[in-house]
């Protein structure tokens, strides 16, 4: 059974083990900025009932106008249960007044009509304007 929970202080050993079993190699240089950036970010986890941490959703927001989903991530093994919708569906739920809800995601087809089941859709130009990001993780 999973059983969801607000809570970002997980251990770099359970941060690593999550997000090496996704291969998000970005957030391993080093596990103590990632554990940083959780715990100054409102985080949804899915735990199995050994503990362990097998999926998870994380952003900031202003609690008015903007939402940012940073990451939803679920250990492979996991996968196809249900568990990143429902962390997605619950996540926004605490969300439910906030105008504008943003995440930026890879392009693959199968993400893309993941999100867009859920909701989102791609940002149109013509009403939002040009999408841009600057990364300097790598």
């Amino acid at each position: 059974m999973i059983t969801y929970t607000w809570q970002n202080d997980w251990s770099q050993d359970q941060i690593t083990a999550l997000y090496q079993s996704v291969g998000w190699q970005a957030y391993l240089q080093d596990v103590a900025k990632t554990q940083r950036a959780l715990r100054a970010s409102t985080v949804l986890a899915a735990v199995a009932d050994d503990g362990r941490l097998v999926g998870l959703i994380r952003g900031v927001s202003d609690g008015e106008t903007i939402l940012y989903i940073q990451d939803l991530l679920v250990r492979p093994e996991f996968q196809g249960q249900h568990i990143g919708s429902t962390l997605i569906r619950q996540f926004l739920a605490n969300y439910q007044d906030v105008g504008q809800i943003m995440l930026l995601s890879e392009a693959e087809p199968k993400t893309v009509a993941f999100y867009r089941s859920l909701g989102f859709s791609p940002v149109d130009p013509q009403s939002y304007g040009t999408a841009l990001v600057k990364d300097s993780r790598y």
